[in-house]
């Protein structure tokens, strides 16, 4: 009988106020300005063996501020960016649809962890979500991801759901390391 391969932990990550200034609507390459030690907190994470993927609503598509293409072209200079510093990503994923749509790619909705969980064999149970907001959190939530808010962007003050995370740090590098701890202890 051929044993099944072990499923894999990931963190997922929110893009704007995680490891990108918080930007209502980012729409253009020069709007992009990393966070201290994002970089370095996803290199941190990859060499500890997770998949690090981020999902990201972009609810500016549907609202006409910028299209897919001039996204495309962010999340690539993102990329670049993250890279010279000696950070990666495994995926990113993002939903475009309105704020009001329901769609289950939008977050809190959790088809772009989904799509994540398919292509890498991911563990839900085991990951990790980081997050700026209540919605990131209600996502965790939903998905059965630990919770993790930082207080960058957002900081949790959206107000949008009654939710706590399971923890709250400083910003990603902090995060990174109480993840690490964590998951080190077990």
């Amino acid at each position: 009988m051929r044993k099944r391969a072990p499923k894999r932990r990931a963190v997922f990550l929110d893009r704007d106020g995680v490891i990108n200034r918080e930007v209502d609507y980012l729409s253009r390459v020069e709007q992009i300005a990393v966070l201290p030690g994002a970089p370095q907190a996803l290199k941190a994470l990859r060499a500890a063996g997770f998949k690090v993927v981020v999902v990201t609503n972009q609810s500016g598509v549907a609202r006409g501020y910028f299209s897919e293409a001039q996204l495309r072209r962010i999340h690539r200079e993102l990329k670049k960016r993250l890279a010279r510093a000696g950070g990666k990503w495994d995926a990113l994923y993002y939903s475009p649809h309105a704020a009001d749509s329901a769609h289950p790619m939008r977050k809190p909705g959790i088809g772009m962890l989904k799509k994540a969980q398919t292509r890498f064999r991911l563990d839900l149970k085991a990951s990790y979500f980081v997050g700026d907001t209540t919605t990131d959190v209600q996502t965790a939530r939903n998905a059965g991801c630990v919770a993790v808010l930082v207080r960058t962007g957002k900081g949790g003050r959206d107000g949008k759901y009654a939710v706590k995370a399971d923890r709250t740090c400083r910003d990603l590098a902090a995060a990174a390391r109480w993840i690490l701890a964590r998951e080190a202890a077990r």
